[in-house]
């Protein structure tokens, strides 16, 4: 089990997202506690140990550290405003 950190920033991208789509992306972020490396992850170039997890047109960025088993939520948005 990794513990499931979400940064102050994520917290506010997902205050501004609607409540539907809130409701598909917390279930995803949790399930990240049980399989950091879900099925259809993607590891970010250039980033170090940084994944994102797709849900629809929204991405979640985060990043995973083994030694101490915490995923970090980094980022939360539309896949046209994430990667800026």
């Amino acid at each position: 089990m990794y513990k499931v950190l979400v940064s102050k920033t994520a917290s506010k991208e997902l205050a501004d997202l609607p409540t539907q789509v809130v409701n598909r992306i917390v279930p995803a972020i949790k399930k990240l506690g049980d399989d950091p490396r879900p099925p259809g992850c993607k590891k970010l170039k250039g980033e170090h140990d940084t994944w994102r997890i797709r849900i629809g047109d929204y991405r979640v960025i985060y990043t995973v550290s083994d030694v101490v088993r915490i995923v970090d939520v980094r980022s939360v948005g539309h896949r046209k405003d994430i990667y800026d």
